[in-house]
């Protein structure tokens, strides 16, 4: 067994994931942790990533999910590919700072924390500035995700502050602490945790499926953490939220999945819509 399954989801993101790769393979060099790096394919290897992974990467397991099965139900098949204590699932658009020992010091946090189930790093953005990756349960946040990605947030101050709120703007990201739930871009999970709650609920195809899935595990007792001081830059292309205001509906297919996503979450917790005010 592994001490971490670390997985990339691919669908024509071939370059950002051989460049993901790369930074892992270089942050895990020297670690007394053993490590496979697993990439789940939703592209049938229609870009080739399986050659190439042949070629510079040939520890690096390829996982062929045979369709677009989504992100959920993708990264599934890779986190079940290789039998783990942790298993880690990480963004094509994500780059480990160098030196930086990022993926032993989160086994390393989680060993020291055995009642903790899932955690999640602090992310950046490429210019270094924070980027927003724990969120709250709080039923009126949740409500207005969507008018978020329409950016009516940009716009109208009812749905800033509840956005704001969502995205914990008022709390101190200087600080580890518990959260209701973490972005899906980089979250590791204990194995145990799995054993509960089972792997990421495939009705849903993209989007809130790592909420979910935090909200899960907080119902099975299983605290979510948000990590300050272990770091990630991450890209972070939101391109369901390309094409702004309502009109995306019709010419965003992401933006209209990720309204599908939210009303299944809604309609799955609909008798449960109470949050943990972190």
């Amino acid at each position: 067994m592994k001490d971490i399954n670390i997985v990339f989801l691919n669908y024509y993101t071939k370059d950002d994931i051989l460049r993901a790769i790369e930074s892992i393979l270089q942050d895990t060099k020297q670690s007394s942790f053993s490590s496979q790096i697993t990439v789940a394919d939703n592209s049938q290897n229609s870009d080739h990533i399986k050659e190439a992974l042949q070629s510079s990467f040939p520890n690096v397991l390829y996982v062929d999910c045979g369709a677009n099965v989504g992100f959920g139900k993708g990264n599934t098949i890779g986190l079940q590919a290789v039998e783990a204590r942790y298993y880690c699932i990480l963004n094509r658009d994500i780059v480990i700072p160098p030196n930086s020992r990022t993926i032993e010091r989160m086994i390393r946090f989680m060993d020291a924390h055995p009642k903790i189930g899932c955690i999640g790093p602090k992310l950046l953005n490429m210019d270094g500035s924070l980027q927003y990756s724990c969120y709250r349960f709080d039923p009126k946040s949740i409500m207005v995700k969507p008018f978020r990605h329409l950016q009516w947030d940009e716009k109208y101050a009812w749905t800033k502050k509840y956005a704001d709120k969502l995205l914990m703007k008022d709390f101190d990201h200087q600080k580890t602490r518990p959260v209701d739930w973490v972005l899906g871009a980089a979250m590791m999970v204990r194995r145990e945790v799995i054993d509960t709650v089972g792997w990421f609920d495939p009705q849903y195809f993209m989007y809130m499926e790592d909420c979910d899935w935090c909200r899960a595990m907080w119902e099975a007792g299983w605290p979510v953490y948000y990590v300050h001081d272990i770091t990630i830059h991450h890209a972070h292309a939101r391109d369901s939220a390309k094409v702004p205001g309502l009109k995306a509906l019709l010419k965003n297919r992401l933006a209209r999945i990720h309204l599908k996503s939210w009303i299944q979450f809604l309609w799955k917790w609909r008798k449960s819509h109470k949050y943990y005010r972190f």
